[in-house]
């Protein structure tokens, strides 16, 4: 059996290494977190969608793990910088937001981070706390601290520039504001995704320049969606945390095989030891893929909805997917043969536009059924060949016939 320090040498090993691409200032975060000392850290996150997807939970699990170790949260939802707009991942502008947007979507924001974080033992604010209130020459001292060549060398700054698209002023801005908001909460930690690495860096950059301690950076890698791109709000490609515990435990089942082990390890707790081992046997050949991914599915839902909700949705998807098994009531639509499914579709009125196709499409959220199973459909060119039924986004189903 381990002893005390070992269990916390172990401890702080997984913290900094489980779901993690990169550290900066890593040792002296492992003698701060060796000594003891409490930490504060902090997490930002722009509601820019009412849905808190699973890519958003790399790094609230790992403010998680913090918090379990005695550490301080400091959540901050950026209601402020989400109207400005950050563009770290975009290869276009990204259109500022109204402030109308920015309220409506940020009212489930703090139901959705309590289901992985305490709130009760961690600080919460809005950034317009301290952002409307910088002046002219506040922000102008921020700014002098960062050179133009600075921004403009971030790899997709660097492609838009070459390809003659425009970065706006405002663009500049937001690495400004989010570096400032570490000065405003004493940040002692920052998480976040690898595609926030110039702006976290920039949290360091100000704490110095306030004769501050500068922050420890933990990046996590980017979260796959469902169509293999980083999950995205803007792309439908994602599982939200507070989706419905079926459609969540389907989502799951909709994965690519190859990105199991890469959800256990970002998306659950699950011992990494148990994960190895679970991976292990499905490329022995002595676990098959599904029941891997059934596996995850159970973790997902249960961290989300409780075990209970698991054990439903894990019997649902049994009978609707893998048996063949359909709801008793089920709209029919008759067709002709190699009528375009998008048509079948918008006709039937099971989706209202062509748009949403298109969205439920990225996603992953269509599918073709039979007693053999279901199949994804990925064409947006699919045509009606023979009778089938179709299952679309959250428990929609339609069976078309020739």
């Amino acid at each position: 059996m381990a002893t005390p320090k070992e269990a916390k040498q172990e401890a702080i090993q997984n913290l900094l290494t489980r779901g993690v691409s990169e550290v900066i200032g890593a040792e002296h975060l492992k003698k701060r977190l060796a000594a003891g000392d409490t930490l504060r850290i902090k997490l930002g996150i722009d509601p820019t969608s009412p849905h808190v997807h699973l890519g958003r939970t790399v790094a609230l699990l790992k403010l998680q793990d913090f918090q379990r170790m005695g550490h301080t949260p400091v959540f901050i939802v950026g209601d402020f910088t989400g109207v400005i707009g950050d563009t770290s991942d975009k290869e276009s502008e990204r259109p500022m937001l109204t402030q109308e947007v920015i309220e409506e979507n940020k009212k489930q924001y703090l139901a959705q981070v309590e289901k992985i974080i305490d709130l009760e033992k961690a600080e919460f604010h809005y950034n317009s706390e301290w952002l409307t209130k910088l002046t002219y020459k506040e922000i102008g001292e921020h700014a002098n601290q960062f050179s133009v060549a600075d921004f403009i060398a971030r790899e997709n700054i660097h492609k838009r520039l070459t390809a003659g698209k425009r970065v706006s002023l405002r663009e500049v801005l937001y690495p400004l504001m989010q570096g400032y908001d570490s000065v405003a909460v004493h940040a002692d930690v920052e998480v976040g995704g690898t595609d926030q690495r110039f702006n976290m860096l920039a949290g360091r950059t100000l704490l110095t320049h306030y004769n501050k301690q500068p922050q420890s950076i933990i990046m996590g890698p980017l979260m796959p969606g469902l169509d293999g791109r980083k999950m995205s709000s803007s792309w439908g490609n994602t599982i939200n945390v507070d989706d419905a515990a079926d459609d969540m435990y389907g989502k799951v089942m909709s994965l690519h095989d190859d990105l199991v082990g890469t959800y256990f390890e970002l998306c659950t707790r699950v011992p990494m030891s148990d994960v190895r081992n679970t991976m292990a046997q499905v490329a022995g050949g002595t676990l098959h893929p599904k029941d891997a991914k059934m596996k995850l599915a159970r973790e997902v839902v249960t961290l989300y909805h409780g075990a209970a909700a698991a054990d439903e949705a894990e019997t649902h998807f049994q009978q609707v997917f893998r048996e063949g098994r359909l709801p008793e009531e089920i709209q029919e639509f008759r067709t002709t043969q190699n009528t375009p499914l998008i048509d079948v579709l918008v006709t039937a009125g099971v989706i209202s536009s062509r748009s949403e196709f298109r969205r439920l499409l990225d996603g992953g959220a269509i599918h073709s059924m039979s007693a053999d199973g279901t199949t994804r459909i990925m064409d947006a060119n699919t045509k009606i060949i023979t009778p089938a039924v179709f299952k679309v986004g959250k428990r929609r189903f339609i069976r078309v016939v020739l």
